[in-house]
Protein backbone atom coordinates (compact mmCIF):
# COMPACT_ATOMS: atom_id res chain seq x y z
CA UNK A 1 0.00 0.00 0.00
CA UNK A 2 1.33 3.56 -1.06
CA UNK A 3 2.21 6.08 1.68
CA UNK A 4 -0.98 8.69 1.79
CA UNK A 5 -0.35 12.16 0.38
CA UNK A 6 -0.41 13.83 3.51
CA UNK A 7 2.80 11.99 4.39
CA UNK A 8 4.97 12.55 1.31
CA UNK A 9 7.51 15.50 1.09
CA UNK A 10 6.48 18.18 0.00
CA UNK A 11 7.46 18.60 -4.21
CA UNK A 12 6.91 17.41 -7.26
CA UNK A 13 4.54 14.17 -7.35
CA UNK A 14 3.60 13.98 -11.54
CA UNK A 15 4.52 15.91 -14.78
CA UNK A 16 4.77 16.14 -17.92
CA UNK A 17 4.20 18.43 -21.17
CA UNK A 18 1.49 19.25 -20.27
CA UNK A 19 1.38 19.82 -16.04
CA UNK A 20 3.09 19.59 -12.90
CA UNK A 21 1.59 18.38 -9.64
CA UNK A 22 3.38 19.03 -6.79
CA UNK A 23 2.49 19.22 -3.12
CA UNK A 24 2.48 21.99 -1.47
CA UNK A 25 4.27 22.19 2.02
CA UNK A 26 2.29 22.28 4.76
CA UNK A 27 1.00 25.58 6.33
CA UNK A 28 -1.75 26.87 8.72
CA UNK A 29 -5.21 27.04 7.85
CA UNK A 30 -8.04 28.45 9.71
CA UNK A 31 -11.76 28.41 9.36
CA UNK A 32 -13.43 31.63 10.01
CA UNK A 33 -17.26 32.48 10.57
CA UNK A 34 -18.79 35.80 11.75
CA UNK A 35 -21.12 38.18 11.14
CA UNK A 36 -21.61 41.75 11.37
CA UNK A 37 -18.96 44.41 11.61
CA UNK A 38 -15.86 43.18 10.60
CA UNK A 39 -13.52 45.60 12.68
CA UNK A 40 -12.95 43.95 14.85
CA UNK A 41 -11.44 40.70 13.30
CA UNK A 42 -10.03 42.73 10.42
CA UNK A 43 -7.70 44.65 13.46
CA UNK A 44 -7.08 41.40 14.70
CA UNK A 45 -5.88 39.98 11.44
CA UNK A 46 -3.93 42.86 10.40
CA UNK A 47 -5.77 43.20 7.01
CA UNK A 48 -9.62 43.60 5.38
CA UNK A 49 -11.28 40.76 5.32
CA UNK A 50 -12.33 40.16 1.54
CA UNK A 51 -16.85 40.39 1.37
CA UNK A 52 -17.02 39.19 -2.02
CA UNK A 53 -17.54 35.26 -2.64
CA UNK A 54 -13.96 33.94 -4.19
CA UNK A 55 -12.34 37.13 -3.27
CA UNK A 56 -8.58 36.58 -1.93
CA UNK A 57 -6.58 39.30 0.42
CA UNK A 58 -3.18 38.69 0.66
CA UNK A 59 -1.53 40.00 3.65
CA UNK A 60 2.24 39.34 3.79
CA UNK A 61 2.91 35.48 4.12
CA UNK A 62 -1.12 35.47 5.34
CA UNK A 63 -3.98 34.53 2.37
CA UNK A 64 -7.98 34.72 3.32
CA UNK A 65 -10.44 33.47 0.84
CA UNK A 66 -13.96 34.61 1.03
CA UNK A 67 -16.06 31.20 1.04
CA UNK A 68 -19.34 32.45 1.82
CA UNK A 69 -20.84 35.44 3.33
CA UNK A 70 -19.61 34.82 6.39
CA UNK A 71 -17.17 32.54 5.88
CA UNK A 72 -13.28 32.58 4.95
CA UNK A 73 -10.75 30.43 5.01
CA UNK A 74 -6.94 32.08 6.20
CA UNK A 75 -3.44 30.60 4.88
CA UNK A 76 -0.75 31.37 6.80
CA UNK A 77 2.80 29.99 7.98
CA UNK A 78 2.08 27.24 10.38
CA UNK A 79 4.06 29.16 13.31
CA UNK A 80 1.03 31.58 13.06
CA UNK A 81 -1.33 29.68 14.37
CA UNK A 82 -1.15 30.94 17.67
CA UNK A 83 -0.95 34.28 17.09
CA UNK A 84 -3.96 34.17 14.76
CA UNK A 85 -6.24 32.48 17.35
CA UNK A 86 -5.15 34.89 20.30
CA UNK A 87 -6.01 37.66 18.27
CA UNK A 88 -8.91 36.20 17.16
CA UNK A 89 -9.59 35.77 21.04
CA UNK A 90 -9.21 39.07 22.07
CA UNK A 91 -11.61 40.17 19.47
CA UNK A 92 -14.35 37.55 20.46
CA UNK A 93 -15.37 40.31 23.35
CA UNK A 94 -16.31 42.48 20.29
CA UNK A 95 -17.62 40.32 17.57
CA UNK A 96 -18.65 36.66 18.67
CA UNK A 97 -16.71 34.76 15.63
CA UNK A 98 -16.14 30.79 15.48
CA UNK A 99 -12.56 30.26 14.20
CA UNK A 100 -11.07 26.69 13.72
CA UNK A 101 -7.82 25.43 13.24
CA UNK A 102 -8.24 22.87 10.45
CA UNK A 103 -4.93 22.41 9.28
CA UNK A 104 -4.12 18.60 9.77
CA UNK A 105 -7.49 18.26 7.60
CA UNK A 106 -6.55 19.26 4.30
CA UNK A 107 -3.24 19.06 1.46
CA UNK A 108 -2.89 21.37 -1.11
CA UNK A 109 -1.61 20.22 -4.56
CA UNK A 110 0.02 22.56 -6.80
CA UNK A 111 -1.00 22.37 -10.64
CA UNK A 112 0.69 24.81 -13.04
CA UNK A 113 1.55 23.99 -16.90
CA UNK A 114 0.28 25.33 -19.97
CA UNK A 115 -2.31 23.13 -19.92
CA UNK A 116 -3.30 23.16 -16.18
CA UNK A 117 -7.00 24.67 -16.50
CA UNK A 118 -7.73 21.94 -19.38
CA UNK A 119 -6.26 19.13 -16.66
CA UNK A 120 -8.47 20.75 -13.59
CA UNK A 121 -11.53 20.07 -16.07
CA UNK A 122 -11.32 16.32 -15.66
CA UNK A 123 -12.78 16.43 -12.50
CA UNK A 124 -14.54 20.02 -12.01
CA UNK A 125 -17.62 21.69 -14.15
CA UNK A 126 -16.81 24.34 -13.17
CA UNK A 127 -15.14 26.99 -16.04
CA UNK A 128 -11.60 27.32 -15.06
CA UNK A 129 -11.20 30.23 -17.18
CA UNK A 130 -13.85 32.04 -15.90
CA UNK A 131 -12.02 31.79 -12.28
CA UNK A 132 -9.90 35.27 -12.60
CA UNK A 133 -6.20 35.04 -11.76
CA UNK A 134 -5.74 35.77 -8.06
CA UNK A 135 -9.05 34.41 -6.88
CA UNK A 136 -10.39 31.20 -5.81
CA UNK A 137 -13.37 28.96 -5.23
CA UNK A 138 -15.25 26.17 -3.10
CA UNK A 139 -16.07 23.70 -5.93
CA UNK A 140 -16.07 20.17 -6.24
CA UNK A 141 -13.88 17.71 -8.20
CA UNK A 142 -14.89 14.07 -8.93
CA UNK A 143 -17.58 14.85 -5.99
CA UNK A 144 -15.44 15.74 -3.71
CA UNK A 145 -15.30 19.19 -2.12
CA UNK A 146 -11.81 21.20 -2.98
CA UNK A 147 -11.23 24.78 -2.35
CA UNK A 148 -9.57 26.10 -6.03
CA UNK A 149 -6.92 29.48 -5.66
CA UNK A 150 -6.10 31.00 -9.30
CA UNK A 151 -2.51 31.91 -8.83
CA UNK A 152 -1.97 33.08 -12.54
CA UNK A 153 -2.94 31.80 -15.92
CA UNK A 154 -0.87 28.51 -15.66
CA UNK A 155 -0.84 28.31 -11.81
CA UNK A 156 -3.31 26.54 -9.53
CA UNK A 157 -3.85 25.27 -5.94
CA UNK A 158 -6.37 22.96 -4.72
CA UNK A 159 -7.13 22.56 -1.05
CA UNK A 160 -8.45 19.27 -0.19
CA UNK A 161 -9.15 16.85 2.60
CA UNK A 162 -6.39 14.31 3.23
CA UNK A 163 -8.91 11.05 3.02
CA UNK A 164 -9.89 12.17 -0.52
CA UNK A 165 -6.15 13.41 -1.87
CA UNK A 166 -4.98 10.19 -3.24
CA UNK A 167 -8.33 10.11 -5.24
CA UNK A 168 -7.50 13.37 -6.46
CA UNK A 169 -4.14 12.89 -7.37
CA UNK A 170 -4.47 9.78 -8.92
CA UNK A 171 -6.92 11.38 -11.39
CA UNK A 172 -4.86 14.38 -11.83
CA UNK A 173 -1.98 12.34 -12.72
CA UNK A 174 -3.87 10.00 -14.79
CA UNK A 175 -5.10 13.38 -16.95
CA UNK A 176 -1.64 14.57 -16.44
CA UNK A 177 0.20 11.36 -18.39
CA UNK A 178 -2.79 12.16 -21.09
CA UNK A 179 -3.03 15.37 -22.17
CA UNK A 180 0.50 15.52 -22.77
CA UNK A 181 0.24 12.43 -25.18
CA UNK A 182 -3.07 14.43 -26.64
CA UNK A 183 -0.84 17.46 -27.46
CA UNK A 184 2.03 15.73 -28.57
Amino acid sequence: MSAPISQKAPGVLAASTAAEIALAAPCARLSLRARGDLAPLNAALGLTLPTRIGQVVPAGERQVICLGPDEWMIHAPSDDTAAIASACADAYATLPHSLVDVSAREVTLTIKGAHAAELLTIGCARDIDGIPVGEGRRTFFDGQTVILWRDGDTAFRMDVWNSFSGHVFDLLKTGCAELAAEHA
